[in-house]
């Protein structure tokens, strides 16, 4: 028997469920702590007293989702301060660093930057070479001011990284104790946006590290001693040690396991997920099961990325957003995690959504009674702005006029009648309150390549074989089983105004958790 629990946490609720293979044998929802880790362990110990039949040592393996280092950046908190290196000159220095970080931000990060020597063309031709003395010179002024973090950007850095690895080396040697972050290991082609990316990575590197092993000890006190796995942004999977190096890639991993989950439970793989919770509405759209990337740069606490994130847009509407107006308007403002204390149903004394779903018949939860006094046109009222606002976020998410299926998921979804104007069929499938800490545990291993090939000596199959050889050993490499990766998304693109008929490929290659 191969036992999975999948955890995510959310603004509002940690979500943990335990699976056997795709069945759910226990499910809980427990609300979301302060310190995140006591939420965790309540969830934990909740789900161990349903299942009765084995014990913490049964479970093969652990995946949480988190918000944790999202918020640090939204909210500008417990950040490292960094220095960054760009490998550039002589070209490379019109644009200084960070120049469209949010001044706040790049002040709280940002200790001192370089320009130095190197970089390449697309093809993989040098800028210029690198200079060893000029890069011992900057390591020793960077451990001498006592940082803790370093970004280290190579102009086309993802056509060859050799240069960014030679400094990385180059640290290990004069100063170990320094984190180093490579850009070619975490954003796409675009200079600009991959230094966004890693700087980002880089002032994230302590609360990494103390939030996993805090993660680690919640799961040691459970008596589970399976390994730990952390949510990517794209659906899939990385363990502890990885999302230690890289928790920038667990950015917006809430949405995506919502979706990820809501494919599963609903057995459609083509169309849109709403996650309704507490305090917002996420919207997706399904592609072959997976989340629709964005095609665009995203930006995070201001900062423009371009690294993969799901096509997800949100909007204030939640179970505890504030229904205002005599019910024409509702949210953004939420009463959040402290719904069971503020919303009128549960003794408290906000009117809420989940109020007005009551009031109106959609639901039964908490005491009625408290709401028989809201008029019942202003609930009524209130229902249909709601509706309204999901059926703008299903138009939005569509890419034509024609009705697509609509799965709802979330804490929330129990809350809405299965009419949506602009979906085929409505969809609210068991489990689908914790969809988010199923589609955790389902999770895949992923490896992914975005590369300018050359096509001087070399033809298209050639560099496309090799790409996806390439991608295929990077998800055996992040932990997959090999016989069971394949390829699942290719994007080719010539690039005609360049030299020697480039030719940019950027192939993802998914396969199972090897928990052998």
């Amino acid at each position: 028997m191969t036992l999975r629990i999948g955890i995510d946490v959310g603004g509002t609720n940690t979500d943990a469920v335990l699976l056997d293979g795709a069945g759910v044998l226990a499910s809980v929802k427990r609300p979301t702590t302060a310190d995140v880790t006591t939420g965790i362990v309540d969830a934990l110990t909740s789900i161990f007293k349903l299942w009765r039949d084995g014990q913490p040592e049964d479970v093969s393996a652990v995946m949480i989702g988190t918000t944790h280092f999202t918020n640090a950046v939204v909210q500008r908190k417990n950040l490292t301060r960094i220095a960054l290196l760009r490998l550039c000159l002589p070209a490379g220095q019109a644009i200084p660093p960070l120049y469209d970080w949010p001044e706040d931000l790049r002040d709280e990060v940002l200790h001192s930057s370089y320009l130095l020597k190197g970089g390449l063309e697309f093809d993989g031709r040098p800028i210029s070479e690198l200079d060893p003395d000029e890069v011992r010179q900057v390591i020793s002024r960077i451990a001498g001011d006592g940082l803790g973090s370093v970004a280290v950007i190579g102009t086309f850095s993802p056509v060859s990284p050799h240069q960014e690895i030679a400094v990385a080396d180059a640290f290990r040697r004069k100063a170990p104790e320094v984190d180093v972050c490579l850009s070619h290991e975490i954003g796409r082609l675009g200079a600009l946006e991959r230094e966004n990316a890693t700087a980002l990575n880089a002032c994230l590197s302590e609360i990494a590290r103390s939030t996993i092993a805090a993660f680690e000890q919640s799961l040691a006190g459970s008596g589970l001693r399976a390994p730990l796995y952390l949510s990517q942004n794209d659906g899939t999977l990385m363990n502890a040690e990885r999302a230690a190096k890289y928790p920038v890639l667990t950015f917006a991993s809430g949405p995506t396991n919502s979706m990820r989950g809501a494919a599963m439970l609903s057995g459609i793989r083509d169309g849109i997920v709403l996650d309704i919770g507490g305090t917002t509405t996420d919207g997706g759209a399904l592609t072959s099961g997976f989340p629709r990337e964005a095609s665009f740069e995203v930006e995070v606490g201001g900062v423009r990325t371009n690294f993969r994130m799901p096509d997800v847009v949100s909007i204030g509407l939640g179970g505890g957003s504030h229904v205002l107006d005599l019910g024409h308007r509702i949210g953004p403002q939420s009463v959040g995690f402290r719904l069971l204390d503020e919303a009128l149903v549960f003794g408290g004394s906000t009117f809420t959504m989940t109020d007005a779903a009551v009031a109106s018949g959609a639901c039964s939860l908490g005491d009625p009674g408290r709401v028989s006094s809201i008029p019942a046109n202003e609930a009524r009222s209130a229902m249909r702005t709601a509706h309204a606002m999901l059926a703008g976020l299903v138009d939005q998410l569509k890419l034509s006029a024609r009705d697509v299926p609509v799965v709802l998921v979330g804490g929330g979804a129990t809350l809405f009648p299965m009419e949506i104007e602009g979906a085929s069929t409505v969809m609210r499938p068991e489990h689908a309150g914790v969809a988010n800490a199923i589609g955790a545990a389902i999770a895949q291993i992923s490896g992914e390549v975005d590369r300018v090939f050359s096509m001087e000596g070399q033809t298209r199959d050639a560099a496309m074989a090799k790409a996806r050889a390439e991608a295929i050993d990077l998800a055996v490499l992040s932990g997959a089983r090999r016989e069971t990766v394949e390829v699942v998304d290719v994007d080719e693109l010539p690039l005609a105004y360049l030299p020697s008929n480039a030719l940019r490929l950027r192939i993802k290659a998914v396969g199972d958790l090897d928990e052998r």
